[in-house]
């Protein structure tokens, strides 16, 4: 993508009504059509540009190959597009090679097993029974 100021010439359809509005506004404010075309694709880009949901967009596509680094500083910017290449770049390295966390890191102490087809109403009954020897002593 170029940088340059320099003016290019670009043909587009548009509908005939959006046109005549156009040239409307431009009497108004005596300046010409491309004069506001061009005030308002630079607003439109600025704007896009600042919203996050472009910031995603262009992040994604730069992540996945679609665009290459230029693009991506044209699109949002050279601080950003440094951090993301700086991202690319550890996202393509080699992963970490970390041990998961054991049971003592999650909870302070060795975990405890239940067994879900176990019969708690027999656990229960001989609780019961203990409690009821107890109170008879």
């Amino acid at each position: 993508m170029s940088t340059s100021d320099d003016p290019q010439r670009v043909h587009f359809q548009s509908p005939e009504y959006l046109v005549d509005r156009l040239d409307a506004i431009a009497d108004l404010f005596d300046t010409d059509r491309t004069d506001l075309l061009v005030e308002a694709i630079r607003k439109y880009i600025e704007e896009r540009a600042d919203s996050d949901s472009f910031q995603k967009l262009v992040a994604r596509k730069y992540y996945d190959g679609q665009l290459d680094f230029e693009t991506a500083e044209q699109l949002v910017g050279t601080e950003t597009a440094q951090r993301l290449r700086l991202l690319k770049r550890d996202l393509d390295g080699e992963p970490l090679n970390l041990d998961g966390p054991t049971d003592e890191d999650i909870y302070d102490s060795e975990a405890i097993s239940v067994d879900p087809d176990g019969d708690d109403r027999a656990a229960d009954a001989d609780d019961a029974g203990d409690a009821s020897e107890a109170d008879e002593e």
